[in-house]
């Protein structure tokens, strides 16, 4: 994570495009050959940053209370997560905004950003099954189709609230925020039938 949070910092601070994969091997304290051993590009060495932003959020519904519907855990894992001083400090939100940003002004970056979503939405698909029961799990295969369908539709929810909001000014605890505009995106899936996610249904 130490490199990650050292590329963050340059590509921040100077922009992605003045940001040598060298200078954040130096940044890090190490040397660029082992800068290379664990990232092919400077891009990918954010990645760890971005998983772990969507790592949390996932864990959140993994954790929230058993008694909540699958649409109330989604809700609960969004305010936990999204709201500022909660998942991630205020100050750690501009953070988060120039790097959503940058992925959506660079290809190689918004393929990395594109990835983690993607791995995220795997995961959340598992957690759901969990939560559900067995009737949301094929033992072979994993996370039905509808389930898988259902963490995409949510999993995109969170990404397009997350960038909805990188793209304005508004205040991350505002009512333009993440957290709210995920809410909002979250609701159009109270009616999704989840009682029936099943599998081969």
């Amino acid at each position: 994570m130490q490199i990650a949070r050292a590329a963050a910092a340059l590509f921040v601070r100077q922009g992605l495009r003045a940001t040598r994969a060298e200078d954040i091997a130096q940044a890090a304290g190490i040397a660029p050959r082992t800068f290379y051993r664990y990232f092919a590009t400077k891009e990918e060495a954010v990645a760890p940053l971005y998983a772990a932003g969507a790592e949390r959020w996932v864990q959140a519904v993994r954790l929230a209370p058993p008694e909540l519907s699958v649409p109330e855990a989604l809700t609960h894992a969004v305010r936990h997560t999204l709201t500022p001083g909660a998942g991630v400090s205020a100050s750690s939100w501009e953070w988060v905004r120039t790097l959503i940003r940058l992925a959506g002004a660079s290809p190689a970056l918004g393929k990395v950003w594109a990835e983690v979503c993607h791995a995220s939405e795997r995961t959340l698909a598992e957690v759901l099954g969990e939560r559900l029961g067995p009737d949301g799990m094929d033992n072979v295969a994993g996370p039905s189709s509808e389930l898988r369908f259902a963490a995409a539709v949510a999993g995109a929810a969170v990404r397009v609230a997350v960038e909805s909001w990188a793209a304005g000014e508004a205040r991350p605890e505002s009512a333009e925020g993440p957290a709210a505009l995920a809410q909002r995106n979250l609701a159009v899936m109270r009616d999704f039938p989840w009682g029936e996610v099943a599998v081969g249904a």
